[in-house]
């Protein structure tokens, strides 16, 4: 295996030395010095520093190039560079700030990571960064895409093939791959090997077979095993995921080389303070892992929550699956409406394989449930007004849930358990209320939905805690955190926050 390039977002184990003299490839062959006639004497040296770019120098488009294989929103393909296209090429070679790779799974917006970057890429580009974009799965016909009306460079796994958009890469010449995890792991290695890389943990990427991080038998709790030969012991009788024991084999080793692949990265950032925890359990070092602060899908209202009149309703948001907890929330809606005295509207825009059971629980508890399925932002947004708590029901720890920040911004508490990273932004009293989640059980979470709808005044006070909770976890401040890390510094290494 060759050693990785740059001393950024790389760990290494070299002397303070051999790092000192690092920060560029070598281009004389291995063993060889380099002839003293060929060495120059740095710019500052001889006087001859450039005088740096002004801001009004920048330019106004982040230049790009297609690469090979790569596509042009005018048409122009793999290897063509018209006069336009040629152009932004050299715009991309010559801009002052960094060509970034970033590189996913997903081309189409099916799930948060692909809303998260399809907010961040124009915050990119207005930064004076030249994004591009390496996918392993495009978009179908009517799916909405990340880059969608932007104007940069993309590769296509599935169209290309690893070594098809390894050399289409190679011609842009990143300056920094931000990786969002991928499960082509040849891939993900090839570039860790050959570009300074940055990665952000968005789920449980090497430390769970199944990637849940629950067990569901007897009853769903969640697992703060490190992975090991035990997960393969305890993942059939516990139903950790499959039932087959020749896919757990399977995963297990996979999960293993995703963890070893994770290590080697000089800083890996994560959304949550449980997510920091977790790869602290799993052998990286303190410094290695770093926490920002994620945002949700819009901007807060400018102002606090206007008092309004309960409307009874509960919403919940997402797919409908069984980690989501809609079970749960359904069986605890009974307990909570005879504690409070009124009815309790459940509201739910998504769907999933859950919803027949969530129908049948409801029928046979007589919960009134209204299904209107998948909505745009604005019919979310809608909905969120309506509604006096945001449900959250997670039985599994997730990683952080956006939702709940998004929700926040129109002035809407929520009531969830204490899993994984919700409690980040789901503080009791402040701008919601917990049910433990260790079991996550339908009676806690009763006591969590009386405790915020029990007194006006208090929930007034949640609505208002939502709201500035939310204001915090913005946009604009984690791409001032995320720039710091991609930014060069003397070290070579990008620039770390601890926390």
């Amino acid at each position: 295996m060759r050693p990785s390039h740059g001393a950024w977002g790389v760990r290494r184990r070299q002397s303070s030395r051999s790092r000192s003299v690092r920060s560029a490839p070598p281009t004389t062959p291995t063993g060889l010095k380099k002839s003293k006639r060929t060495r120059r004497k740095p710019p500052e040296a001889t006087g001859q520093v450039k005088k740096p770019m002004q801001s009004k120098e920048r330019c106004s488009e982040p230049g790009r190039s297609p690469g090979v294989g790569g596509a042009w929103p005018d048409g122009s393909r793999q290897g063509s560079f018209p006069g336009r296209g040629q152009g932004r090429y050299r715009e991309a070679l010559m801009s002052p700030g960094l060509r970034i790779l970033l590189v996913t799974r997903h081309r189409a917006v099916v799930g948060g990571v692909e809303s998260y970057l399809r907010t961040l890429l124009p915050l990119l580009q207005a930064r004076g960064h030249a994004p591009g974009l390496l996918f392993e799965h495009d978009a179908g016909p009517g799916q909405t895409r990340i880059d969608e009306g932007l104007d940069l460079p993309v590769w296509s796994l599935a169209a290309l093939g690893r070594q098809g958009a390894l050399a289409g890469v190679a011609a842009w010449r990143p300056e920094r791959v931000y990786q969002q995890g991928v499960q082509d792991l040849d891939l993900e290695e090839a570039l860790l090997e050959r570009y300074p890389a940055l990665l952000f943990l968005h789920a449980y990427y090497g430390t769970c077979i199944s990637g849940m991080k629950r067990h569901a038998f007897p009853r769903p709790v969640p697992c703060e095993r490190v992975l090991g030969p035990a997960c393969l012991v305890h993942y059939l009788p516990r139903r950790c995921g499959g039932r087959s024991p020749i896919t757990a084999l399977r995963e297990y080793h996979y999960q293993q080389r995703r963890l070893a692949l994770i290590r080697r990265y000089g800083t890996v950032l994560v959304g949550s303070r449980a997510m920091r925890e977790e790869y602290l359990r799993h052998g990286l070092s303190e410094s290695q892992v770093v926490c920002v602060n994620l945002f949700g899908d819009g901007t807060p209202d400018p102002e606090l929550p206007a008092p309004r009149p309960p409307s009874g309703q509960l919403l919940m948001v997402g797919r409908l699956t069984e980690l989501k907890g809609g079970v749960e929330l359904v069986r605890a809606l009974p307990v909570a409406r005879a504690a409070l005295g009124r009815e309790l509207e459940l509201v739910v825009a998504g769907d999933g394989p859950e919803r027949p059971r969530i129908q049948q629980e409801a029928a046979a508890r007589r919960v009134t449930v209204r299904f209107a399925g998948w909505v745009d932002r604005a019919a979310r947004e809608q909905l969120m007004r309506q509604a006096d708590l945001l449900a959250v029901p997670s039985v599994w720890p997730e990683p952080f849930g956006l939702v709940g920040v998004e929700a926040g911004g129109v002035g809407l508490p929520a009531v969830a358990f204490a899993v994984g990273g919700i409690p980040d932004w789901c503080q009791p009293g402040v701008s919601g209320e917990l049910a433990p989640g260790n079991p996550p059980t339908p009676e806690g979470l009763a006591g969590a939905i009386v405790r915020a709808l029990s007194d006006a005044g208090h929930h007034t006070r949640l609505r208002e805690g939502a709201w500035r909770m939310a204001r915090r976890f913005n946009a604009e401040a984690h791409v001032d955190a995320l720039c710091e890390h991609l930014a060069p510094s003397p070290s070579g290494r990008g620039r770390g926050v601890r926390v």
